[in-house]
Parts: structure tokens; C-alpha cells; sequence
């Protein structure tokens, strides 16, 4: 399993990724800071990789295209630093591992975990 780490969430989630045995690039390693956000997913299908990011309009992206992939992995709280959250992260990339691999949508929140089969 491979992740792009997007622009709005710290490059210290490499590290977090990769102790869990998952390969892991934060995007300002491979791309524009300033790409859209359709460049991103564009890449991530590209090159089998999930896009991990804390930004809603991936799931619009998601939504309005009818896309199979690639994959998303979505966190909807305010702390998202990996030293609070990586556990809990790294829970819902294991529970959902083979939805991922095959196209979803997994909102990551403080309470739970949500999970939609792609395309939305």
C-alpha cells in the first residue's frame, strides 16, 4: 500500500506510515506545493497510491466525477499531528485496507471510522 501525504497535513505522517510497513510520500517531495487538487489525485492513480489528506474537497472530487480511484483517507478533526492521531489512523488504514485497495472513501473522526465504496 502506498499514501501521498497532501500539502495540508504535516510531512512528519511519513514517519507514522512507515513504521506500520506503508510507503508513504508527502506531496511537496514529488509535486507543486501550489498543484490543484485534481493534479494530486491525478498523480495518486497514477502511481497506485491513496491520497491522505484533511481537505473535503478530495470526497467532492470524489462525488462529482464518479471516480473509481484513486483512494481516500480523510480526517474531519482539528487536531491532525500524528503523534495525537497516527494510532488511531493507522487502525482505519488496517480495517479498511482492502476497501482501499479496491476504491473508497474512509473518513478518519475523533468518534469513529466511515467508510464509502467508490464511485460515490
Amino acid at each position: 500500500m502506498r499514501i501521498v501525504i497532501d500539502m495540508n497535513l504535516s510531512p512528519l505522517w511519513k514517519a507514522t506510515f512507515e513504521q506500520s510497513g506503508t510507503v508513504a510520500v508527502h506531496w511537496s517531495e514529488i509535486g507543486d506545493p501550489r498543484a490543484k487538487d485534481s493534479e494530486i489525485m491525478a498523480w495518486a492513480r497514477g502511481h497506485g497510491s491513496i491520497v491522505f489528506t484533511h481537505d473535503l474537497d478530495f470526497g467532492h472530487l470524489l462525488a462529482l466525477t464518479h471516480a473509481a480511484g484513486p483512494s481516500v483517507l480523510q480526517l474531519r478533526t482539528q487536531d491532525v499531528l500524528p503523534d495525537r492521531l497516527g494510532p488511531m489512523v493507522l487502525r482505519a488504514l488496517d480495517q479498511y485496507r482492502e476497501a482501499l485497495e479496491n476504491g473508497a472513501l474512509i473518513v478518519v473522526e475523533p468518534a469513529d471510522f466511515r467508510a464509502r465504496i467508490l464511485p460515490l
